[in-house]
């Protein structure tokens, strides 16, 4: 892929483009912001730059290392920043590219095929947003430094010593600044491990290894030879599958398209988009082209192969969806994104060269494997069948729901205030439990719906299934959301919406059935944030006249530690549900909003939700049982 000979990329290779200190005044305008979100986006900015030399050819080894005081090294053995002095600003390249916004070396063309830095706001950025950082260079058999404070150099690049001529890449380290960074953000270990995992995906052979030096240390290791087929394997491993893996490879007009497809038996959709080793979360033209064409393809071939009746009408988009795991991963000289966190790419020739590419492989894969193709029109008949029925289900529930003009379930108890900014609905498990949170509420804004029974899982079961289930039914009349094509989340009455399970096994099973229902049908009550877990108390802890609830194992054992000699008088004792509480307790250690812990629940990790549930909802067992003896403990911050 390097046509370049890499002694060439010097520092005529960097344009300049405009200053810094704007960053630091603005920085949601660079990274989008100063929470959690941003704070990981300092460490892709700079990795970015690794991955741009590895889809050069130029290096097959990344490390990230996250130190104990939260710094970060992110070294590689590609061709290192080039050193030699720039011709208009008269320093030294490698510090024009950490200081000078936008003088990536990405705006040449020449020197990078491709590209995945932020706009080419890159590492500068990372710099002026960090207290310090400190860059090591080897090249030319010497190793080349600088430091910054704040993104001001505080001396000239120079040489500390020599090393073999072969030794060649870069090593950044950088603390982000706590004066932009406040509060307690800091870098989660499992969101990184994701995101590398994805780029692991994208970028074939190269090894990514992230380092966690904080306790307790971590450490993982991503290499994939199989690129992107790996990645939907590894999408699919816990469901069942109809055919092998569907992959092209093509370059078209300086741009590489990759796409890999396999249909399973789930109900559900998982695609993910890529440009530049980037996840278009969004989506964009490459997502556009690979959907459309697949579903004009599936049509042709249904009606070549007589599977499709002249009668019948065309599968629609959602049918030919169900159950499809694919990843379209492009790779763009001069990629145009919608915003500056680069969520959705809006290329027009991208969708055109996508269609064209899918349209003739993936018709040449049907008519060369009859049983792939017989297996995936017969799913999508039974999709666009479900479909059906589930419309009838859908206009029944919402008839029903207007001539009911919005009564709410029977058994829930709501609250007087009506400002969904204040109110909470909790959904509790069980009567006993129903009916002690029912006395112990707040009853100004707290309403309570009490589950009897087992909900269905939604895994497993079609819409119309779904909105048969009188507990579902009830959730969804209480929300006031709709469901599916009428789904609206301004009208929901709840500002928080509160899932309270026992601490057992029925409790976890209820809680991930829950979870799986609004990861589902109603996930943008999981992005803005209103979904939460309650955390009931797994311990009361009597001594003398004093009470003390403890959370866990751990938080017990640590209580009765500090009583010394006295723990033998205190009396014990373990709530298998909330039933045992009474109202007053249930009020002081699980609703009360001055004491309560409420873990807010996030789609911060949609595949990995998506595999839990899978896994625990699939058809096969074996993963299942294993998952929930090894997490039945792990319960107190679920965090799904």
């Amino acid at each position: 892929m390097n046509n370049h000979n890499p002694t060439n990329y010097g520092a005529k290779d960097i344009q300049v483009l405009e200053g810094l200190e704007a960053v630091r005044r603005r920085p949601g305008m660079y990274v989008g912001g100063t929470d959690f979100k941003a704070l990981h986006h300092l460490v892709y900015e700079v990795v970015d730059n690794s991955i741009d030399e590895a889809l050069m050819g130029a290096c097959n080894r990344i490390d990230i290392i996250i130190h104990p005081d939260s710094s970060v090294t992110v070294q590689d053995d590609g061709r290192g920043i080039p050193v030699d002095i720039h011709p208009e600003k008269q320093k030294s390249a490698l510090e024009v590219v950490m200081t000078v916004l936008h003088a990536g070396g990405k705006f040449g063309h020449s020197s990078y095929k491709v590209s995945g830095g932020l706009h080419g706001v890159g590492v500068s950025a990372v710099n002026a947003l960090s207290e310090w950082c400190e860059v090591h260079v080897y090249r030319d058999g010497h190793e080349y430094f600088q430091r910054y404070e704040r993104g001001i150099p505080q001396e000239a690049v120079k040489i500390i010593s020599k090393v073999p001529a072969h030794k060649t890449g870069t090593s950044t380290t950088f603390k982000f600044d706590r004066e932009i960074f406040k509060g307690d953000v800091d870098y989660r270990f499992d969101t990184l491990a994701q995101r590398f995992r994805e780029m692991a995906f994208v970028t074939r052979n190269v090894k990514i290894k992230l380092v966690d030096e904080r306790p307790p240390e971590k450490e993982t290791t991503f290499l994939f030879e199989g690129g992107i087929v790996s990645f939907v394997r590894y999408i699919n491993r816990s469901r069942d599958v109809l055919h092998p893996v569907y992959y092209v490879e093509k370059e078209i007009d300086n741009i590489g398209i990759e796409i890999a497809v396999q249909f399973t038996d789930a109900y559900n959709e998982s695609v993910f988009s890529f440009a530049n080793t980037i996840n278009t979360i969004d989506g964009g033209t490459h997502l556009t082209g690979l959907r459309t064409a697949i579903t004009r393809v599936i049509n042709d071939y249904a009606r070549r192969a007589n599977l499709l009746k002249d009668a019948d009408a065309n599968f629609t988009g959602d049918d030919t969806r169900e159950g499809m795991t694919a990843i379209v991963s492009i790779k763009h000289p001069d990629p145009q994104f919608e915003s500056q966190t680069k969520v959705k790419l809006m290329n027009p020739e991208v969708q055109t060269y996508v269609q064209q590419v899918v349209g003739e492989s993936f018709g040449a894969f049907l008519e060369e494997n009859p049983s792939a193709g017989k297996a995936i029109v017969n799913k999508c008949l039974t999709s666009a069948r479900a479909r059906d029925a589930a419309r009838k289900a859908r206009d029944l529930v919402i008839r029903k729901s207007a001539l009911e003009s919005l009564t709410l379930p029977g058994k829930m108890a709501d609250c007087s205030d009506k400002d969904s900014n204040r109110t909470e609905m909790y959904i509790v498990e069980g009567n006993s439990a129903g009916g002690s949170a029912k006395q112990g509420r707040d009853r100004h804004f707290q309403a309570i719906l009490p589950l009897r029974g087992k909900i269905l899982n939604t895994e497993r079961a079609r819409l119309d299934k779904i909105l048969g289930n009188e507990e579902i039914k009830s959730i969804i009349s209480a929300l006031g959301t709709g469901i599916g094509d009428n789904f609206d989340i301004k009208n929901l009455r709840y500002g928080k919406v509160i899932i309270m399970t026992d601490a057992d096994v029925d409790g976890s099973h209820i809680r991930t059935l829950l979870l799986t229902f609004f990861f589902r049908y109603m996930p943008q009550i999981i992005e803005e944030g209103h979904l939460y877990i309650a955390q009931p108390p797994l311990y009361r802890i009597a001594h003398k006249n004093q009470v003390q609830y403890t959370y866990s194992d751990a938080e017990k054992e640590e209580y009765l530690k500090s009583l010394g000699a006295q723990a033998e008088k205190a009396t014990l004792q373990r709530y298998k549900g909330l039933g045992e509480m009474n109202p007053t307790q249930l009020w002081e250690t699980t609703m009360n909003p001055e004491s309560r812990t409420l873990l807010q629940v996030s789609i911060d990790d949609a595949a990995s939700a998506d595999h839990t549930f899978d896994m625990l909802m699939g058809s096969e067992v074996p993963p299942r049982t294993r998952f929930i003896s090894t997490h039945a403990h792990a319960v107190r911050n679920l965090d799904i």
